[in-house]
């Protein structure tokens, strides 16, 4: 680390103007082989980094506070600070010091900004996560229309979409953008429904988000006059893209990447999953936060990178046009009855490159001969692959789209080495014998580095020390060390360059010759070097279209084989999708919770689930632990697999394609908001019951739980009667309140089910089967027992449950013997005509023979409902 001499210099004012023109990012200022930063940047960073903080020179009378990272390995260093949200402005040397020196002594080597790296700008693989995209994301307004505008810059993708402001926090979700960048103005109000997302905000000036400003901007990138041929973009739209390529020309400084041409995502096209939903079903990322444990794991059986991005995005926005699914299901398919070429298509993508990837990086002035190298290799292995499938007419939409680049590929092979390095300055990468100048320049310098050996052997025969060396550094060149105690052996001829503690350094004029003919050849060479690297380049972004289309084809060639392969392994089979509004899965099995028992060796209870207009909501009882929450999380994930055109874990299944998917599973609170578990359950719940429609599907479990039981179970009944009459959804319904079976007597679209058990000698046993009916216990002392709980408390429980449930039943019963006379005189009054009512015989035959003492609780409200709705009676 160097320290800064005074406060006052020259150099710390050029630290404070760079810093100054960047207020929001670290900024890592290059001196000499370290990257340094200095005042609060420093104070920040440190701790970040679990680098010292130290204390040099001194500003105001005060000392600078400074810290630094070695250049040469910066990237894990800057890794840390993005994934702790910070930017980082790169300043690096523009010139060589030597060259400043030539202007006097104290000139200032010219230093300037290069980049502004920030969390949505990544394009080092080392700082990405190879199956995961890296979206930059901007959302704009006009008027009370919203837009979405968002890329990937490490591979060039861009698209965007309408969005209304409900609908704002499942479109994040859905695209999990790293960056979002939106008015300065929004943050005043809390940010609303970006309050989820604080930590990934990068507010601008509202200008930024200008349509008329963006539409130009989108036209100068892409070269054009108008953007009709790209798709009818709303003003929202063009808002939030413009602000996006602005603010991507705005880090890059000036460098404009190799972007797609902006896809269109068009509402409705996709499902739509609130943020709770993705969460609560473990889409992408288990509840802990890991990959491990989700959906995204079990499934992924993809061999590239590339592959596994459009895996997850896939996953994350399945389709709502059956025709779309089919087209899909059938690349699937095609796979999974052709094993031989589904396993060789396998293998031949197995280590092949980041097209997408590389591409990019090259297009911004970042890639090296490594870069140019994994092209080549992709383009031959592309070229193969194309081959190989050409007489599969069902995968020519994918296989149509691989380019022949033959001939860029071969000459990038031809040029480049087996093993080229990853910068382009470092040379050597150049095959021999493709540049016979080239050749005749490395041959001069590896020939004179030959002679500095010989002539360090003769210098040693000569001067009789045996310890003289002839040694290099980027100071002074090319020397003579000679030990202090040789000192007085050295002849006339040396010319002392440096004093030493143990050494002193010499030249000669031979030495120097020598040392001009190296560097003269060296040089040359790298400068011949860097413009065979810069040509490559050209011809390979005069190609930049059909490699991204490469790229993308191979990508989902990829997809397409990892899900037969997954079809195959775990007995998938193929789903019929169509625009009805029935549901019927046969033999359905949860497809991360039965790997999981597979690694166990057990056996995973397939369940059936059969909705229709007569049935389209369940009511489901049962124990706890008797599998009741896995049985509705599976058919909302094979709702999910099917849509997404993956076959699913299932004997048969026929999906009525479902346009919004809502899941309310488990317990947590949101304690950084104020909100208790209960409170996060009726928020999720609110937005079911505000969202969903006849096409949604509903996943609910234990609403009404978390408060008392009389308030929980109103709850839970209005809340099933609003999903019946007011939603009229297709969803599943878990509850312990058993008490809600009676609804089935008056909800006709209602159907009753529950978690089947065998009690045996004092034992249960969880079958895990879902069967027709209602269950009349919870058997939660039972579940304690197992959990371990001491057995003098569960023989209390015991006590204690059957005293509540005898006092239960007989409060029941009491409150029906003084309720059934008043409603047998309400029912013989006349009604209101033209309605007729029951006759007393009807009356008499429904409470004829009833024994108030004997009731259930859930008998009781049967009669009671069966009484309310006779014609005429309210």
């Amino acid at each position: 680390m160097m320290a800064v001499s005074d406060g006052s210099s020259p150099m710390v004012a050029q630290y404070q103007r760079l810093k100054a023109a960047h207020p929001g990012a670290l900024l890592f200022f290059r001196m000499g082989d370290f990257y340094e930063l200095f005042f609060d940047d420093a104070v920040a960073a440190a701790p970040a980094l679990d680098i010292a903080l130290t204390r040099r020179g001194r500003h105001q009378g005060e000392e600078i506070p400074m810290c630094g990272v070695p250049a040469h390995n910066a990237d894990p260093y800057l890794q840390r600070l993005i994934r702790r949200g910070f930017k980082v402005a790169i300043c690096e040397q523009m010139e060589d010091p030597a060259e400043a020196r030539k202007r006097g002594g104290k000139s200032l080597v010219h230093r300037d900004v290069v980049r502004v790296v920030t969390p949505g700008t990544l394009t080092e693989d080392v700082l990405l996560d190879a199956r995961s995209n890296n979206y930059l994301l901007a959302v704009a307004r006009s008027q009370d229309a919203y837009g979405l505008a968002w890329l990937d810059l490490s591979t060039g993708e861009v698209a965007t979409a309408p969005c209304a402001r409900e609908q704002l926090g499942a479109e994040l979700g859905r695209i999990s953008p790293r960056e979002i960048l939106l008015p300065e103005t929004w943050l005043g109000d809390g940010a609303g429904p970006f309050a989820d997302w604080a930590d990934r905000l990068s507010p601008l000036p509202s200008a930024s988000f200008e349509s008329l400003a963006g539409q130009r901007s989108l036209c100068r990138l892409y070269a054009v006059a108008a953007l009709d041929a790209f798709g009818a973009f709303s003003r929202a739209e063009l808002g939030a893209a413009g602000a996006l390529v602005d603010y991507v020309q705005l880090t890059q400084k000036g460098l404009v990447p190799r972007l797609s041409r902006p896809r269109r995502v068009e509402p409705g096209s996709v499902m739509q999953i609130d943020p709770a939903t993705r969460r609560n079903l473990e889409l992408v990322a288990s509840l802990a936060g890991g990959r491990e444990g989700s959906l995204l794991d079990a499934i992924d059986r993809t061999c590239t990178g590339a592959g596994g991005r459009l895996l997850a995005e896939r996953l994350g926005a399945p389709l709502t046009d059956p025709a779309a699914i089919r087209s899909r299901l059938d690349q699937v398919e095609v796979l999974v009855d052709t094993g031989d070429l589904r396993e060789d298509v396998r293998e031949r993508l197995k280590g092949t490159p980041d097209l997408q990837r590389a591409l990019s990086r090259l297009s911004l002035g970042r890639g090296g001969p490594r870069d140019l190298a994994m092209l080549a290799d992709a383009l031959e292995r592309a070229a193969r692959l194309r081959d190989r499938m050409s007489g599969t007419e069902v995968l020519c939409g994918i296989t149509g789209r691989i380019a022949d680049l033959a001939t860029l590929a071969a000459t990038l092979a031809t040029t480049l080495t087996d093993s080229p390095p990853v910068l382009a300055r470092d040379g050597g990468f150049v095959r021999a014998g493709v540049e016979p100048e080239l050749d005749e320049l490395r041959e001069l310098r590896d020939r004179s580095r030959r002679l500095v050996a010989a002539l360090e052997a003769r210098y040693r025969d000569e001067t009789g020390i045996a310890t003289l060396k002839v040694r290099h550094n980027n100071l002074i060149g090319y020397h003579i060390e000679v030990p202090s105690q040789h000192v007085g052996k050295v002849p006339g001829g040396f010319v002392q360059r440096q004093s030493m503690a143990g050494a002193m350094r010499y030249s000669t004029p031979e030495l120097a010759d020598l040392e001009t003919r190296i560097a003269s050849a060296g040089d040359k060479a790298v400068a011949l070097e860097l413009a065979v690297f810069d040509r490559l380049v050209r011809s390979v972004m005069e190609a930049a279209e059909p490699i991204a289309e490469t790229a993308a084809a191979l990508a989902e060639l990829d997809v397409a084989a990892a899900l037969a392969e997954l079809a195959v392994a775990d007995r998938y089979v193929r789903p019929r999708v169509d625009d009805g509004l029935a549901l019927e899965i046969r033999g359905g099995r949860h497809p991360v919770v039965e790997q999981f028992q597979r690694r166990q060796a057990a056996a995973f209870v397939a369940n059936d689930c059969a909705l229709d207009q007569s049935s389209r909501l369940w009511l489901l009882t049962g124990p706890n632990m008797a599998g009741k929450s896995t049985f509705l999380r599976q058919n909302a994930l094979i709702l999910v697999l099917a849509q997404m055109g993956s076959f699913v874990p299932a004997s048969e299944a026929r999906i009525g394609v479902v346009d919004r998917l809502f899941s309310r599973v488990g317990a947590a609170d949101d304690l950084a908001r104020g909100r208790s578990t209960f409170m996060v359950e009726m928020v999720e719940t609110a937005t079911i019951l505000h969202q969903a429609g006849p096409r949604s599907f509903v996943v609910l479990d234990e609403i009404g739980r978390g408060t008392a039981t009389y308030d929980g179970m109103s709850l839970a009944w209005a809340i099933v009667e609003h999903l019946h009459e007011a939603n009229r959804c297709r969803g599943l319904f878990a509850t312990h309140f058993h008490e809600l079976t009676a609804l089935a007597a008056r909800l006709p679209a209602l159907s009753c089910h529950t978690m089947r058990v065998k009690e045996w000698q004092g034992s249960v046993v969880f079958l895990h089967e879902v069967g027709s009916g209602t269950a009349d216990r919870s058997y939660g002392v039972h579940v304690a027992r197992l959990a371990g709980l001491p057995a003098a408390v569960l023989q209390r429980a015991e006590q204690v449950l059957q005293t509540l449930e005898a006092g239960e039943a007989g409060s029941a019963a009491a409150r029906l013997a003084d309720d059934l006379p008043l409603f047998a005189a309400v029912l013989r009054q006349p009604p209101p005509a033209p309605q007729a009512a029951p006759g007393p015989s009807a009356v008499e035959a429904m409470l004829g023979g009833i024994n108030p003492d004997e009731l259930t609780p859930r008998e009781a409200l049967d009669l009671l409902y069966r009484l309310k709705d006779l014609p005429g009676r309210s």
